[in-house]
């Protein structure tokens, strides 16, 4: 089961019911400390110095309780009421040479703008250079709007407790937050109520992809059908490509360009190529359709829109469409009832629904059904920072992995072709909502290896990495 991404209302209405079957607050609040000091150890190393900066109300407690539980290294605990009284001697710790802030002054309930001598204070904290892990949510951000309350504590880590709150997640939040890591198991009972926005966990594929048949042949794991390439943008197909390879379906035929055949085809070895004709005739095996990464030159022929067009319309073969071609489908054209899947980012998605990039990433959950109902219900990746995937009237699922190091051209059409590698397998089209959830979260999830094991690493290298948590585990 996804994370529940709440509401403050609804967090205070489980804990509510939590106390009510007779848990302690008490209790809580140390399986969440010790979670705290949990990731405060494997941030630093031992023999480092922490700084715990604790509030008044229970984000303070919490606090308290993790700065107790700390194994290996020095630590020091400040409760801080009164920053006028309490101002000097933080400024005097942040100067100690701590490897590691805590924050834990203000937890979710904060709902005024905060007194000048509590955002000089963090001001203060801010400008310290030590890094920040903030406790459930940085000091100062709305919980709810994901909006500094005028300042907030600018973290390197949050972590969240219990669930994550709808704010977390807001683009206006990302500066704040840093990255964001959950710590579900704190001692309250499961969540009792539905919600309609879910993050997506590790845990959601346990049994996903399932394993493969020993009796399974190419014809079993599907052929997949990309339309990519033009002059100029050439190694977008050939990542999208790689990127299908990764997910290992039984065939892939690219089709591209006469111009861009050649340094296509001299580049990838198990995939067939082929020049895309006006008149496409699909071979009988195909069982999904990627179409759009690299399709971007001005030269490329009016045909080659209007075959992406008739396929988005009535191909009865599930269709994931990326980038350029997202320019040519039309809203509410699509006649087929298979799968059809949009992947924009924030700029893309603009163009579709006649807006602004900022005005996507107000509300990116909005965006994303949006997107979805005035393109047939398809389903919406989102892409960006925490990528949205889901459908007009249907939970919508938040994705957490990934890195800002993502932010290289050609990550989007490695995703895309990954996404219908996956796609073109008739056992995984089964579940639909799973698979692009796989996808995406795997994507991200490579990344973030990458960028620990791997500075500096190149969209060839995610490529090359891609798959290697295993496909097929029971």
């Amino acid at each position: 089961m996804p994370t529940p991404v709440i509401t403050v209302a609804q967090m205070r209405e489980w804990e509510k019911v939590t106390w009510a079957s007779g848990i302690k607050e008490d209790d809580v609040m140390r399986r969440a400390g010790l979670a705290v000091a949990r990731l405060a150890e494997r941030l630093t190393r031992p023999g480092d110095s922490i700084l715990f900066l604790a509030g008044k109300g229970h984000n303070g407690d919490d606090t308290a309780y993790a700065c107790d539980r700390i194994e290996s290294r020095k630590r020091t605990l400040l409760r801080v009421i009164d920053p006028s009284v309490d101002a000097k001697a933080v400024w005097t710790e942040l100067q100690s040479g701590h490897a590691l802030v805590v924050d834990g002054l203000f937890g979710i309930g904060l709902n005024r703008p905060l007194a000048a001598n509590w955002m000089k204070l963090i001001e203060r904290i801010n400008n310290s250079g030590i890094p920040i892990l903030a406790v459930d949510i940085p000091s100062g951000l709305s919980a709810d709007q994901g909006l500094p309350l005028d300042l907030a504590t600018r973290a390197s880590w949050t972590l969240a407790l219990g669930a994550i709150k709808q704010g977390l997640l807001k683009s206006s939040a990302a500066p704040f937050t840093g990255r964001i890591e959950i710590a579900e198991e704190i001692g309250l009972i499961p969540y009792p109520f539905e919600t309609e926005i879910g993050l997506t966990a590790e845990r959601d594929f346990d049994r996903f992809p399932p394993r493969r048949s020993v009796a399974g042949h190419k014809g079993t794991y599907g052929h997949l059908i990309i339309l990519a390439g033009s002059p100029g943008y050439h190694g977008a197909a050939v990542l999208a490509t790689r990127g299908a390879q990764r997910a290992q379906p039984g065939l892939i035929t690219l089709f591209t360009t006469s111009a861009t055949y050649q340094p296509i085809a001299a580049q990838l070895q198990a995939p067939m190529v082929s020049v895309l004709p006006e008149d496409l005739v699909l071979p009988e095996s195909s069982t999904a359709i990627v179409a759009g990464p690299g399709l971007a030159a001005p030269s490329i022929p009016e045909s080659v829109q209007r075959v992406v067009r008739h396929l988005w319309r009535d191909s009865s073969l599930p269709m994931l469409v990326d980038a350029s071609a997202l320019d040519w489908i039309r809203a509410g054209e699509c006649r087929s009832a298979a799968l059809r899947v949009i992947t924009p980012h924030p700029g893309e998605a603009a163009r579709l629904l006649e807006t602004t990039p900022g005005e996507i990433q107000c509300d990116r959950v909005a965006a994303t059904r949006e997107l979805s109902r005035r393109f047939g219900h398809c389903f919406t990746v989102l892409k960006g920072c925490h990528t949205v995937i889901g459908r007009a009237k249907e939970e919508v699922f938040i994705n957490n992995t990934g890195n800002p190091y993502l932010a290289q051209g050609g990550a989007g059409d490695v995703l895309a072709g990954f996404l219908g590698g996956l796609i073109a397998q008739p056992e995984l089209q089964k579940e639909p909502s799973t698979l692009l959830r796989y996808g995406v979260w795997h994507h991200g999830q490579t990344a973030d290896s990458l960028a620990e094991t791997q500075p500096g690493f190149t969209i060839e290298d995610l490529a090359a990495a891609l798959g290697r948590r295993p496909i097929g585990r029971s």
